[in-house]
């Protein structure tokens, strides 16, 4: 599976649950959340749009997805947001790149990670911030069931490990027919 797979297969509604243990006090919490994830095609003014904030030629971007949620925390507390992730494969490593990344969560300004897809079909994300940074694995347990660790840390030594798990609702996963057809388009 390549990336433009991989955000296809995570195209449509899902139900997530977090929990996370903040290490240095050591506090668990949890939550719950709504995820609406779209694909969008290489083209698409908003991905064109990214990748010219990161001055990086929208021609090289394989396709976008862009990733809403809303949520409660296990203290009522409610948090909603929304990004924009694009991928631009690395010309020697197809499986390895940047991820271009819009405002949202704990960015305060657009961010460009790593990512590497996997053989095994894992997807991993480092991202690093002025004072912090995460790496989030995520794969598929089945096409309805998406697992996800993430680990933060700052530079003052705090970190916070989580663990997602996000159910597809009320539809199957993409048809394989889509897949190939956003397969054709990164070809395109």
């Amino acid at each position: 599976m390549d990336i433009v797979e991989f955000f296809q297969l995570s195209s449509g509604k899902w139900f997530s649950q977090r929990t996370s243990h903040h290490l240095a006090f050591q506090q668990n919490e949890s939550s719950k959340s709504e995820l609406q994830i779209e694909l969008l095609p290489k083209t698409d003014a908003a991905v064109v749009k990214l990748c010219e904030q990161h001055e990086i030629d929208p021609a090289l971007a394989l396709c976008g997805a862009r990733v809403n949620w809303d949520g409660t925390m296990e203290s009522k507390e409610k948090y909603a947001g929304n990004t924009m992730l694009v991928p631009i494969a690395d010309p020697d490593k197809p499986n390895e790149g940047k991820l271009l990344r819009e405002l949202g969560g704990a960015e305060t300004a657009p961010v460009a990670g790593r990512y590497v897809m996997s053989s095994d079909d894992t997807l991993t994300i480092i991202t690093e911030y002025q004072a912090m940074s995460s790496e989030e694995q995520l794969w598929f347990a089945s096409n309805n069931l998406r697992l996800r660790t993430s680990i933060l840390k700052q530079s003052g030594g705090f970190s916070m490990a989580s663990f997602y798990s996000e159910i597809r609702k009320g539809v199957a996963a993409p048809p394989a027919d889509a897949k190939t057809q956003s397969v054709a388009e990164k070809n395109a």
